[in-house]
């Protein structure tokens, strides 16, 4: 779609002008993408929390948020697969990443493990310094995708793909636990409350064995 490809081409020019003019820039932008978001950082803080929620015997709560995870990442590694779209090739590059390009998996390993982060810890934070949550996860979200095209690494669409595609994800897991919660007997939630509220008491979740409403 020529659009869209001169969108992409047009963005990845005047990133990659602005990186080969700011060396210092670009090596922040390095340490941001490879070690603050980087993918493995962003699943080992979602496996951290999959641990606490087990040792709080949230287990469904543990399992939507493996789950999740797991299944952005799967839906990643397919989706570049089937496409199998050539990455940037820039003049003078400053970055390099194996792989295909789209869709960006940084951008979507940020936005399911900032999501399910964000979803299950909400419930915790005082509402008053709720906002803060929120405004950090659009950051890092937002973020790690402007790394990622500065970068030269992936193209606009790649990233937009990416969030797309992770906000799918989180989505159509957490209808289904919301479904589980109706059928116990608990009130559907919005993401302003969390994904379970309850997570702040002793026990968070019914016992495995609890019949569902008729």
């Amino acid at each position: 779609w020529t659009p869209l490809l001169r969108l992409d081409r047009g963005t990845a020019g005047r990133l990659h002008a602005a990186a080969l003019e700011h060396p210092g820039w670009v090596r922040v932008l390095d340490f941001l993408t490879h070690v603050v978001w980087d993918p493995v950082t962003m699943r080992l803080l979602v496996a951290a929390l999959v641990v606490w929620l087990l040792v709080r015997r949230a287990l469904r709560l543990a399992l939507w948020a493996a789950v999740t995870a797991t299944a952005s990442g799967l839906l990643g590694l397919l989706v570049k697969a089937l496409v199998a779209r050539a990455r940037p090739h820039l003049p003078d590059p400053v970055s390099q990443a194996p792989g295909f390009s789209f869709p960006s998996g940084h951008a979507m390993t940020a936005t399911t493990s900032c999501a399910v982060l964000l979803l299950v810890l909400l419930p915790l934070v005082p509402r008053r310094w709720r906002p803060l949550p929120w405004a950090l996860a659009a950051v890092s979200v937002v973020g790690v995708g402007y790394t990622r095209v500065a970068l030269g690494v992936h193209w606009l669409s790649d990233v937009v793909a990416g969030w797309f595609l992770g906000l799918a994800v989180v989505t159509a897991t957490t209808l289904a636990f919301e479904a589980w919660r109706v059928d116990v007997g608990r009130a559907p939630t919005t993401p302003a409350q969390g994904l379970e509220p309850e997570i702040r008491s002793e026990h968070p979740e019914p016992p495995v064995g609890t019949p569902e409403r008729s």
